[in-house]
């Protein structure tokens, strides 16, 4: 457990380590059962174990530990308990069409993201993404396909992006999308990837015809703009909104391309006249 990407278990949080605490299994000699055992791993803050601090200790089920400024709880659950509690998780923090994150938490993830970038001088990026002309696609094959058409535009996202970069769905059809340790370049090579993508999908259309299932496809692009920490802002819906001015340049200057908002600063630099010189 902790806050590195390689963790099994991550937990971002500005007061956890890096490689906080490790929980393994162990063999009971006498009784030949599974024990669980957790250690800290020389954490910066400690490990507490039900208001204790340990370094070593066997875990019960149901017990507390604290890791940075999170509590979690040690359950031990059989195979129904285990899928019930994923498909709870799965309802909570995920969009149910597309399989991303909400909203919500997005930028829970995004916060704790950005005290992490602050802490250690990190850089990311953020992503701001909008369909060009969706409406026409309820308009022309019905919110059936419309809404199908959104759950495949989740997955070629998701395939555009790293292991670790997080995604989600931010309503109807814009998306957002923030990468971790990625300068301004890799952003931008993570937008295009993006938008290449869905340029070059062919979207599923189903129509039913009084013999057999025709498939057909459509095609759709998307507008992208990408902002960075900390060159562009530091504060994490600051660089929401810097994200979402680079989009609607790129909607406004033709659709279907990708948009940095440094570019839009230095360009309003260049724009803007010198002031008259007094002799």
């Amino acid at each position: 457990m902790g806050r590195a990407i390689e963790a099994d278990v991550r937990v971002n949080d500005a007061r956890a380590s890096r490689l906080h605490a490790r929980i393994t299994t162990e063999r009971d000699s006498q009784t030949g059962l599974t024990r669980y055992r957790i250690t800290d791993l020389g954490s910066t803050n400690g490990t507490t174990l039900n208001g204790q601090l340990v370094t070593d200790a066997l875990l019960q089920d149901g017990d507390k530990i604290v890791v940075g400024e999170h509590l979690l709880r040690f359950d031990m659950l059989d195979e129904i308990d285990r899928e019930f509690q994923r498909q709870i998780h799965r309802l909570l923090v995920h969009d149910e069409l597309t399989g991303l994150l909400t909203s919500k938490s997005f930028f829970s993830e995004l916060r704790r993201e950005a005290a992490r970038a602050e802490a250690e001088s990190r850089p990311f990026c953020v992503l701001m993404m909008d369909i060009d002309h969706f409406k026409q696609v309820n308009d022309t094959y019905g919110h059936l396909v419309g809404n199908q058409t959104l759950e495949e535009i989740g997955a070629v996202i998701m395939r555009a992006l790293r292991a670790g970069d997080v995604a989600a769905r931010f309503g109807g059809e814009e998306f957002a999308a923030f990468l971790l340790d990625a300068q301004y370049a890799q952003g931008l090579v993570a937008a295009e990837r993006v938008r290449a993508g869905i340029e070059e999908h062919h979207f599923k259309i189903t129509r039913h015809s009084s013999a057999e299932l025709e498939p057909q496809t459509h095609r759709i692009a998307i507008s992208l703009g990408v902002a960075a920490f900390p060159e562009d802002a530091r504060d994490p819906i600051e660089l929401i909104e810097l994200a979402d001015t680079a989009l609607y340049r790129a909607k406004r200057t033709g659709r279907n391309r990708v948009c940095a908002y440094n570019a839009l600063a230095e360009e309003d630099e260049e724009q803007t006249p010198l002031p008259a010189r007094s002799e």
